[in-house]
């Protein structure tokens, strides 16, 4: 059964995408079966795998709304093991549309249920608010996993953002757990962004992710080509950071990731993304 895994912060500009698309994309790079589900309106996670939406296929959208079960909204991706269930700009007309369905916070949980014997990892990438489509990806989860960029507006929320968690887990999802907080788009050039780094650390303790991400253009303009970096630019200060963060988050779970440290992520000709077992 696959660990759903949300990564969501109620504010916007956080790095949500980056990290969902590049954590999935590393994991299916080190031959775990993963999907990605865009439930953000914005369709950047879309867009930032190199889906077109244009072309009429069925979308988290179609799936919310009944119009297809969650299975034929599956497409596959450049990478090999990774999957994407995309989503279009008539998300956000879904919240909407779902106060009035039966057990509405619960919407997204069913049809996941359906697939999660298919793949060892469920990245849910989350909208930039507390609203229905959250509730729905929270409560579809194992566990959650908060980007936090280094400014004092991103800190300003986050206790709030983790109160509603645990409302969600009391209420109605009690496995829920926090994996933790990952510090994004850090520039140690920068006083502030040092201070706000000590009150993530203090915030956090031991759920924070070691592995800081990197303020990095390459990054930044990945999304732009539809590329996640490791086939943007692999040998980036960005790529290397994300590698890193996805050997914590698999040793997290108490895989042995020795065999793939010192291994690298890399594109071939064809431009799909291979494991280089070091050769």
């Amino acid at each position: 059964m696959a660990e759903i895994v949300a990564i969501a912060n109620q504010k916007g500009g956080v790095g949500k995408t980056t990290t969902a698309i590049n954590l999935a994309v590393a994991l299916a790079a080190f031959d775990y079966e993963t999907l990605i589900i865009d439930f953000d309106p914005q369709s950047n996670a879309t867009s930032g795998l190199g889906v077109d939406i244009t072309k009429n296929n069925k979308n988290i959208y179609d799936v919310l709304s009944g119009r297809c079960p969650v299975e034929a909204a599956i497409h596959q991706t450049s990478v090999d093991w990774l999957d994407i269930v995309p989503t279009s700009h008539n998300l956000a007309g879904a919240e909407i549309e779902l106060v009035s369905e039966f057990s509405r916070e619960s919407v997204l949980k069913r049809s996941l249920d359906k697939i999660r014997d298919m793949y060892k990892f469920i990245i849910i990438d989350c909208p930039p608010s507390l609203g229905l489509l959250t509730v729905n990806a929270l409560n579809s989860s194992n566990s959650v996993i908060t980007p936090v960029q280094c400014e004092y507006y991103a800190m300003e929320g986050l206790a709030y953002f983790m109160n509603t968690v645990e409302k969600i887990r009391q209420a109605l999802n009690p496995g829920l757990k926090v994996d933790g907080g990952v510090i994004t788009m850090y520039d140690s050039r920068i006083n502030l962004a040092n201070q706000v780094k000590g009150e993530i650390s203090k915030y956090y303790g031991d759920k924070l992710y070691k592995t800081v991400i990197p303020r990095n253009v390459r990054l930044a303009e990945a999304p732009s080509f539809g590329q996640p970096i490791f086939v943007y630019d692999p040998s980036s200060r960005g790529a290397l950071a994300y590698k890193e963060l996805a050997l914590e988050f698999l040793s997290r779970r108490g895989v042995d990731v020795s065999a793939h440290k010192n291994s690298d992520l890399y594109v071939n000709e064809e431009a799909e993304l291979e494991y280089d077992m070091g050769g």
